[in-house]
């Protein structure tokens, strides 16, 4: 029978030790990856409200028509219903976009571009009659 040689006990004492690291190594990813998935959500489990909040959309100015007035911009997206705007005359344009764009009453219109309230009004129904 052979001798045990003198480095078994090293040997052994090492072997047991690289056991005991990789044991508790293993035991660390564990219990960080149940704290990963306490904290984080799948991207799966997301609603489509929470995309809306999460996710931007990049608008470019190749993209939209833009109308002015008094200073301020009016973008329309859709090609029909800018060639349709662009169809109207400036008057209406401007009626149409410190309305809507502004929310300026018909009073604050009219006086704004030296008419009276009922013909800014006029002028509004008239023309979102037309666009319509």
């Amino acid at each position: 029978m052979e001798a045990i040689p003198r480095k078994y006990g090293e040997w052994s004492q090492f072997d047991r030790y690289c056991k005991l690291v990789l044991y508790h190594e293993a035991i660390d990813y564990l219990r960080e990856m149940k704290c990963r998935r306490d904290r984080e959500v799948s991207l799966d489990a997301v609603s489509p409200a929470d995309w809306d909040k999460l996710s931007t959309v990049d608008r470019y100015s190749c993209d939209s028509f833009t109308f002015s007035s008094h200073g301020y911009d009016l973008h329309i997206d859709n090609e029909l219903v800018a060639e349709a705007f662009a169809s109207l005359p400036k008057d209406e344009q401007s009626i149409l976009i410190l309305r809507f764009v502004l929310d300026l009453t018909d009073e604050e219109i009219g006086r704004l571009m030296g008419m009276s309230r009922s013909a800014v009004q006029r002028h509004r129904t008239s023309t979102l009659k037309d666009l319509r």
